[in-house]
């Protein structure tokens, strides 16, 4: 017998007679004609964060790939499996996305567990070890400092990581010679699931900002 938690059956029911019944027309229409998303996220897998929440999207208007910490990793054609790279490839090649956004978030598990460099592995894969290696030397930087408290080093290198995760799509062709041409815009983002401020990332200078509200 097919079976999947009661609070999964319980809020596809509430979909189904709430937002779906309210765009099935739209819902049919993407079934019908496919997705032309122009915005990509590459998010957390926290369930805390969930970017078609955090911008209200509706179907097929976010792109969305979730990993740990949201990070990118460096362009590397080495025959590997890429589950990132793949959906980046597929964003910006096939459905030619305009816009590719960064989120991180406050109270990162992953990059605590980055910071937290005596923590012993989960499992014998240690693949959030290796994963997080990515950030290993600011988050070597970071954790040594003396000067902040820990939550300091928190918030500094989950921002730090999405300034890393941009960097990193500049080194993949497709995204570089598109940037290149003004016909694709990398940002990063930061959320505060605290407070629910969104602090965006200034191009020029790599602060982050809270952006001005718009009457």
């Amino acid at each position: 017998m097919a079976h999947i938690p009661d609070s999964l059956l319980a809020g596809y029911r509430n979909f189904m007679n709430g937002r779906y019944a309210s765009e099935s027309g739209r819902y049919r229409a993407l079934a019908r004609e496919g997705q032309t998303p122009e915005t990509m996220v590459i998010a957390c897998c926290d369930s805390r964060a969930a970017p078609e929440a955090i911008f209200d999207a509706g179907p097929g208007e976010l792109f969305v790939v979730r990993n740990v910490a949201n990070l990118v990793p460096p362009y590397e054609p080495d025959g590997e499996f890429h589950s990132t790279s793949a959906a980046l490839e597929f964003a910006v090649q096939s459905l030619k996305v305009k816009n590719i956004v960064v989120m991180g978030h406050g109270r990162c598990g992953g990059i605590g567990a980055a910071l937290n460099v005596n923590a012993a592995p989960l499992s014998p894969g240690d693949f959030i070890g290796k994963w997080m290696s990515l950030i290993a030397p600011a988050a070597e930087t970071v954790s040594g400092s003396t000067l902040m408290t820990q939550s300091e080093r928190q918030t500094a290198l989950e921002r730090i990581s999405i300034r890393y995760s941009i960097a990193n799509l500049r080194t993949f062709p497709c995204v570089s010679i598109l940037e290149g041409k003004g016909r694709l815009t990398l940002s990063g983002a930061w959320f505060d699931i605290s407070s629910g401020e969104l602090w965006v990332m200034n191009r020029a200078t790599g602060d982050f900002e809270r952006p001005e509200e718009k009457a």
